[in-house]
């Protein structure tokens, strides 16, 4: 064959393409668009190079008209990128103690002042009592504060009192339904520490974590690697410099289990 047709043949296939491309674009992505909703606050555009929200939401499938609570959420962040997933029809419950509002200065109350997120609910709570009912939520979102769950306080770490931490998971168990899913992002302690470093670097173990969970009802979905720092040791404090926003930090889903 002349090489002439076959070029023109060439062309005239990816002019075929591009017009059923254009025909059939690409869905949008609802987590990036989250992530790129007009109007989030500056400090929260500075946190998504660290956090990578897009990515890590996208692991729940959280969607609109779903019921989501943010436990222990300080001053929002994910509550509000959860408000855009769920929609006018959803709901976002964010679950502060009394510690998590005044370490945030309550900055939840500038982020849904004035009706900005309508469908965004603040309260100061107990978590070993959530005031949420038996299997109301579809998914709940537990980022960098489940080792919290482990601290025993020290004199001067007030207003932080103990938590039970069986309690505290079993109230988890009770609010998402069967079929649910958690999300959970932590600070990586070094492996086989269990929860030992959680009231000294604040961090955990992830296989203690794992195991955890799964003794409390829920069962290991998936797993991701978007925000491991495989050159951080391990040995200091997540929360100050110079590991501040520098942690290896794992991300686990679970599924809360039926029956």
């Amino acid at each position: 064959m002349p090489a002439f047709p076959v070029r023109t043949l060439l062309a005239a296939l990816a002019l075929a393409a591009a017009a059923v491309l254009a025909a059939h674009p690409k869905a949008p992505d609802p987590y990036v668009e989250a992530v790129e909703h007009a109007g989030r606050p500056a400090a929260d555009l500075k946190r998504d190079a660290i956090d990578h929200p897009a990515e890590v939401l996208r692991l729940t499938g959280i969607a609109p008209g779903m019921k989501v609570t943010d436990l222990l959420g300080g001053d929002g962040y994910y509550s509000e990128l959860a408000s855009y997933l769920v929609g006018p029809s959803g709901h976002v419950l964010l679950l502060n103690n009394v510690a998590f509002d005044q370490w945030t200065n309550n900055g939840w109350q500038a982020r849904i002042a004035g009706g900005r997120l309508p469908n965004v609910e603040h309260q100061t709570v107990d978590v070993e009592h959530l005031p949420v009912a038996d299997g109301s939520q579809d998914a709940l979102l537990l980022i960098k504060v489940y080792h919290d769950l482990y601290w025993v306080p020290q004199k001067g770490d007030e207003p932080w009192t103990k938590i039970d931490p069986n309690a505290a998971l079993n109230e988890i168990a009770r609010v998402v339904k069967p079929g649910g899913i958690l999300l959970l992002v932590d600070h990586a302690a070094k492996a086989g520490t269990g929860s030992a470093a959680a009231g000294t670097l604040h961090r955990i173990d992830q296989e203690f974590a794992r195991r955890d969970f799964e003794k409390h009802g829920f069962s290991f979905l998936r797993g991701s690697e978007a925000l491991r720092k495989p050159e951080d040791a391990r040995d200091q404090i997540s929360y100050k410099p110079p590991m501040l926003g520098k942690t290896d930090r794992f991300v686990m889903v679970f599924r809360r289990r039926r029956g």
